[in-house]
């Protein structure tokens, strides 16, 4: 067996698995690949033009999509996410090598691909991959046309039965009282790997940050989402360690 199938099948099975978990009746589960380039000072432009001009399009050729980029203005150094959407787990085990194989990506990424060790792009590109929830299987594409602010939020679990609990109680109403005060997902997905395991990630669009206080606001106050936390086994110290919370503003460029 080759390296590749080594690596590559193991990944690939235990993401169908946990796609056809999540998955409820006739609805196959996205699968997300996050992203997160920790930028060296002055190089955000070299990797923007990589991902417009070279990823992207490569994305749309190999059956992928859409793609997400989105700064992190509060981070420094710079942070930039890239938000991959494939439609199964074998697209995100082979990705790498179809991208090594698309002749206009190479053509492309070829500036971006050529920078030497010495001046790098980026620290490093820190992955997670996660499976689309039953209660949100598909990612909801907000309209790019529109000025928007993006909420991505990471809630990690002290264990998998915990995170496990939490995954269900989105599914069971949490996720409902969201979209009825304003919280608007994008996408909500369960690690199966990467950092900070367990955990759901996911994330809500907003016209602006005016916008989102007002959302959480409501939701903070909705007497269904009291009733909802004040049951046992849903209570936060039970089933949450900790939240990162993380605003993004899209680049001109992105797909979502």
């Amino acid at each position: 067996m080759n390296r590749r199938s080594f690596l590559g099948t193991p990944l690939a099975a235990s993401l169908a698995a946990g796609a056809a978990a999540a998955a409820p009746a006739g609805k196959t589960p996205d699968v997300f690949e996050l992203r997160c380039y920790t930028l060296h000072p002055g190089k955000q432009g070299t990797l923007d033009t990589y991902l417009h001009k070279a990823l992207i399009p490569a994305a749309r050729r190999l059956g992928l999509g859409p793609v997400g980029v989105f700064t992190d203005k509060a981070a420094s150094p710079v942070k930039v996410y890239v938000l991959l959407v494939h439609p199964t787990g074998d697209s995100v085990v082979t990705l790498p090598a179809r991208l090594a194989a698309d002749s206009a990506h190479a053509k492309e990424a070829r500036d971006y691909l050529a920078t030497s060790a010495s001046d790098p792009v980026y620290a490093r590109v820190e992955s997670s991959v996660l499976v689309g929830i039953e209660g949100m299987p598909r990612l909801a594409r907000p309209d790019t046309a529109r000025s928007r602010l993006l909420n991505l939020r990471i809630y990690e679990s002290h264990n998998e039965r915990a995170g496990r609990k939490k995954v269900e109680m989105f599914n069971k109403g949490e996720l409902a009282i969201f979209r009825r005060v304003g919280l608007t997902p994008v996408f909500f997905g369960e690690a199966v790997a990467g950092p900070l395991m367990p955990n759901l990630t996911y994330l809500l669009v907003f016209p602006d940050e005016a916008g989102r206080k007002a959302a959480w606001d409501r939701f903070r106050e909705d007497a269904a989402w009291k009733k909802l936390r004040a049951i046992p086994e849903y209570a936060d110290k039970e089933i949450v360690s900790r939240i990162t919370n993380i605003l993004l503003t899209p680049a001109a460029y992105s797909e979502i």
